[in-house]
């Protein structure tokens, strides 16, 4: 048999539950990251580029220049969410990648969801519009990879009674 505080606790447990980030609130952050990743390449990488001799003119996406825009695009967004759970932009919004399964973000689950979900949501970029119609508002890289983005300060726990 149970003793009272065991059964206390087991009532009093919070059932958290989040406001997740609908289409619109990721989409401006999206936009802001995308201009933070830009300003990076147009004011540090050009001008080492420059400055080294390597030419920016060549077209093409697999040029020195394509190459590093490319992996400063994916590093930036790999570090921001393994490290602070956000990006600049999503940070500016106030809004937060969560793992649906586990506390934490593991680093293969944000390499699978901002290198690989990404890549195929970049290229398929219609594909953005899935956040809109579903229950947690997940776009296809948060599905792949059991996470969400919800609005950090609206986190609401509520009691397991009423």
């Amino acid at each position: 048999m149970e003793n009272q505080s065991q059964l206390v606790e087991k009532v009093q447990t919070p059932i958290v539950s989040y406001h997740y980030a609908g289409f619109w609130m990721r989409f401006w952050a999206y936009l802001l990251d995308g201009i933070i990743i830009f300003s990076i390449n147009g004011i540090l990488v050009k001008p080492l580029f420059r400055a080294i001799g390597i030419s920016l003119s060549d077209s093409g996406i697999f040029t020195p220049y394509g190459i590093t825009a490319g992996l400063i695009f994916y590093l930036y967004f790999i570090l921001m969410t393994k490290l602070f759970g956000q990006t600049l932009g999503k940070m500016v919004f106030g809004l937060k990648v969560i793992p649906l399964k586990g506390d934490r973000i593991t680093w293969s689950t944000v390499i699978f969801r901002e290198g690989i979900g990404r890549y195929i949501s970049a290229t398929f970029q219609f594909l953005y519009a899935v956040v809109a119609f579903t229950p947690k508002k997940q776009g296809l890289h948060d599905i792949f990879a059991d996470t969400t983005v919800i609005h950090e300060r609206t986190k609401m726990v509520e009691p397991a009674y009423s």
